[in-house]
């Protein structure tokens, strides 16, 4: 199952400190689950200014409860980077993943 994971970071000072102290971990791990299967595309969400203030990402993943877990041991998540996550089911129609 497809899902669309939009995750905003915390807003406070110390917010970019936070996601710049675990970013490699983060991508590491992303990039595993990209050649998994499990990420179809994902990237960072931008202010005006171009400065990094969350994440948004098109997985994949045979549950929900399979992509939760992921959420539980991402390192945005362990080290309070994401402060807001909506997670909603997704089916993409053209490019990486899609059905038709």
């Amino acid at each position: 199952m497809q899902f669309l994971v939009t995750a905003y970071d915390g807003t406070d000072a110390e917010a970019p400190a936070r996601r710049q102290a675990v970013r490699d971990a983060h991508l590491a791990g992303a990039r595993e689950l990209t050649e998994k299967g499990h990420f179809l595309v994902g990237g960072a969400i931008l202010d005006d200014t171009g400065n990094m203030i969350g994440s948004a990402v098109i997985c994949e993943f045979p549950s929900r409860a399979e992509l939760d877990a992921w959420l539980e041991r991402d390192p945005y998540v362990t080290g309070k980077v994401w402060q807001k996550i909506e997670v909603v089911p997704f089916r993409a129609a053209v490019g990486a993943g899609g059905k038709g």
